[in-house]
């Protein structure tokens, strides 16, 4: 079957075997997407991260629910540790998230982390083109921590969302900088735990600190209790609340034209780092100038101007 063509059916089954082929860099990966793009552009993408332990699964679940209650279908993209026997996702998301999968207009994808970023922030962004093309309204990109991967991962979304418990103790001082950059939405869950309140009033001081960087937006602080399904109403509320507000700026096309930029960037370096290694690192007269440059017969800022000439021409 035209997996593509397939997808644009949403066959269900085709557009599976398009995110594995993405996933695991088939041969016709890249034919697809090619083929896909001009499908895109769409759904509403949604990046829920924070860190390990916050409960982001449930949550995920429950904004799902709420989504198809409104009438709208969700794609689900859960980054997943990896196995260490396989390699693979553990899939504990989809576990978690069984009962959605009976449910025809949630579609819910697990992708390995494979034990580092490794482009995956690529391989989850194409997975969010493909759900796209198929026709999901929203899709949700939840991610395993709050890392440097995460960080990148969340660049596919056009609403980012941080999701915090108390209790965390000193964590909230580490990952302060990561809410302050990437969160449009943060959102205390388990909140029915001590510590709520205080936490609440720490990350209110730190949005009045980070306020010039708001530019007309305060990212909104809604508590919730995700295994009793108890405030993804008004997250879901602030989620359509900060997707009005980038529409009637602009900002909006201003978010995913940077994404572009970033995307394609990307991919110029990719491509340029393979042909490097393979048209220069893997030569013998590459391993006789490393030689040279141990024995300090030469030093390394000319045999990368070298390099970079020979690559240039």
């Amino acid at each position: 079957m035209d997996i593509v063509e397939e997808i644009l059916k949403q066959n269900r089954l085709a557009l599976s075997k398009g995110i594995t082929a993405v996933e695991n860099e088939y041969d016709n990966a890249v034919d697809i997407m090619t083929k896909i793009y001009t499908h895109t552009g769409h759904a509403y993408v949604i990046g829920i991260t924070g860190p390990p332990g916050a409960g982001k699964s449930t949550l995920t679940d429950k904004i799902a629910k709420e989504f198809r209650k409104r009438g709208k279908t969700v794609g689900i993209v859960a980054i997943d540790p990896t196995s260490p026997y396989s390699g693979g996702a553990i899939l504990g998301d989809r576990i978690r998230m069984m009962d959605l999968m009976m449910d025809s207009g949630i579609f819910i994808r697990s992708m390995a982390t494979r034990g580092s970023l490794g482009g995956l922030s690529q391989k989850a962004g194409d997975a969010v083109k493909l759900m796209d093309a198929f026709g999901m309204d929203i899709i949700l990109v939840e991610t395993v921590g709050v890392g440097q991967s995460e960080v990148d991962i969340v660049k596919t979304a056009d609403t980012t969302m941080v999701v915090v418990i108390p209790g965390m103790g000193d964590d909230i001082q580490a990952i302060k900088a990561g809410i302050l950059e990437i969160g449009d939405l943060l959102t205390i869950n388990k909140a029915d735990r001590e510590g709520a309140d205080k936490l609440n009033i720490e990350m209110e001081m730190m949005l009045e600190l980070n306020n010039e960087k708001n530019a007309g937006w305060r990212p909104p602080i809604n508590r919730t209790i995700a295994s009793k399904d108890q405030g993804t109403e008004a997250v879901v509320d602030s989620i359509l609340a900060h997707r009005d507000f980038l529409m009637k700026t602009g900002k909006l096309d201003d978010i995913r034209k940077a994404r572009i930029k970033s995307e394609v960037t990307d991919m110029v370096n990719v491509r340029v780092n393979r042909y490097i290694d393979k048209n220069v690192v893997r030569t013998a007269e590459f391993d006789e100038t490393i030689e040279k440059l141990q024995r300090r017969e030469t030093e390394p800022y000319s045999v990368v101007d070298n390099i970079v000439s020979k690559v240039l021409k």
